[in-house]
């Protein structure tokens, strides 16, 4: 079978895209993050859907970015919530971690060189989202073109590809592709700032834009949510 690395968040969005790198045939290497994120349940999250799904491999890659400061995922600043639709779609929100994607990518890169693949997939979405800029089209191009120059395979002939199929979904479109493809939505997590036992706050961006997806989608979400 065709190899692809596939980033798993454990989320809506890399789930979606684990999944459908898996009914295009790939051979999944799921690669995860224990990045010193505020908590460890989307790390759960993560194993969750692989085992669910049947991927090849899940690897959980540490490293620490709290070093690097500058985001209230990583750091001691607090997580925005009930924030406006026009609020998320304006300005980088502070949840943002500075170079993540092009980190995590150049992880899956290597990896991708690794194990003789050149298909790597990223859940990035430029629609429903919180304003990062590493999750537009134009990264994704530039990280390609950088895959391609940068590598021992690529220099040899390989072409390196970054594949994001959501990027230019709604959530709710993704919502419905996870259905489409049976996936069990209730293993996933979005939260930025989850209770202690693990229930979403119903109240950051990412709790907001993914309680829209469902309501636009017509489907209840299946994760439980704390009682304010």
């Amino acid at each position: 079978m065709k190899r692809a690395v596939v980033l798993l968040s454990g989320g809506l969005d890399s789930t979606t895209t684990l999944a459908i790198a898996m009914a295009e045939g790939y051979d999944a290497y799921a690669l995860s993050f224990d990045y010193g994120q505020r908590h460890q349940i989307e790390i759960e999250a993560a194993r969750r859907v692989a085992n669910s799904l049947g991927t090849r491999e899940h690897r959980v890659a540490k490293i620490d970015m709290r070093i690097l400061g500058g985001s209230a995922l990583t750091d001691d600043l607090d997580v925005p919530k009930k924030r406006s639709k026009t609020e998320i779609a304006h300005g980088i929100p502070v949840t943002y971690v500075p170079a993540r994607n092009t980190i995590f990518l150049s992880y899956a890169l290597a990896l991708a060189e690794a194990i003789e693949s050149i298909d790597i997939f990223i859940g990035a979405n430029a629609i429903d989202y919180s304003g990062y800029p590493d999750c537009r089209p134009e990264f994704i191009k530039a990280f390609e073109t950088l895959a391609n120059l940068g590598t021992k395979a690529g220099v040899e002939g390989a072409r390196f590809h970054i594949r994001a199929p959501l990027i230019r979904s709604s959530k709710s479109e993704i919502i419905g592709k996870a259905i489409e493809l049976n996936v069990d939505l209730s293993l996933t997590h979005s939260c930025y700032d989850p209770s202690p036992g693990g229930l979403a706050c119903g109240e950051c961006d990412s709790c907001l834009l993914r309680l829209k997806g469902f309501r636009e989608a017509g489907i209840k979400d299946p994760i439980r949510y704390s009682e304010k």
